[in-house]
């Protein structure tokens, strides 16, 4: 979890996730839309690969990046998970559903 909030801190990797977030782009023209070099792009990708924030594939003697919407969905839902409160009425029906649940002999 670590690995991903540090890639989600730097506002260029972020640039690079909504990019991909609309298509699969090479390092090349992920440079050329963030005007940054390929160097400091190619560090960049390697965060956001770190954090599996994004794939790669190879495509002849290139690599195609595109977003991981599986881990920013696994995220999306833990982070919901902080902001929602447990309901009193649910904790209650959730005791009163565990006393009632048949035990099994050994």
């Amino acid at each position: 979890m670590n690995s991903l909030f540090k890639a989600l801190n730097d506002p260029t990797r972020r640039q690079i996730l909504e990019l991909l977030r609309v298509q699969s782009l090479t390092a090349g023209e992920i440079a050329d839309s963030c005007q940054v070099g390929k160097p400091t792009v190619s560090h960049h990708l390697d965060i956001l690969r770190q954090a599996e924030l994004i794939e790669e594939e190879r495509q002849g003697q290139f690599r195609r990046y595109h977003l991981n919407t599986s881990v920013v969905e696994d995220v999306m839902v833990w982070l919901s998970g902080l902001v929602e409160a447990p309901k009193p009425a649910a904790k209650k029906a959730a005791v009163a559903l565990k006393r009632l649940k048949p035990r099994t002999s050994p």
